[in-house]
């Protein structure tokens, strides 16, 4: 199944359903930072619009009030994210990567991730 477009918000609002699990509505609009909270409603249609997306699913109901589970896994919506900013880039890393290197969010440990992950992907590719 291909995983869904998720917009800014629908994002804040999945990353409340994976750090704390299966979550009624209230519980969802709760936990987003008081400032910026959207409304209750507001988060409703869109928990709502996720569903329809088949981004989270309804686990149960408790009196009058449904719990959601996400249905996508953050690995899975960070993948398609990053998926969708390189064919911006026409499909090339390497103005992100120096952009990346450029501002310092890149780290050291980040490269010798990257490389754990390359030689083993090397690896991979030579068995095949």
């Amino acid at each position: 199944m291909a995983l869904p477009k998720l917009t800014r918000p629908e994002l804040q609002i999945m990353e409340a359903l994976w750090s704390r699990g299966p979550c009624s509505i209230r519980e969802i609009h709760e936990s987003l930072p008081p400032r910026k909270r959207l409304a209750y409603t507001t988060v409703q249609t869109m928990v709502y619009r996720l569903e329809a997306k088949k981004a989270v699913r309804r686990t149960k109901k408790i009196a009058t009030a449904f719990i959601f589970e996400a249905a996508v896994s953050r690995e899975g919506a960070q993948r398609r994210l990053v998926d969708e900013l390189l064919r911006m880039f026409g499909g090339r890393s390497r103005p992100i990567m120096a952009h990346l290197v450029e501002s310092g969010t890149l780290t050291l440990e980040d490269v010798r991730e990257a490389e754990k992950a390359l030689r083993k992907l090397a690896g991979e590719e030579k068995r095949k």
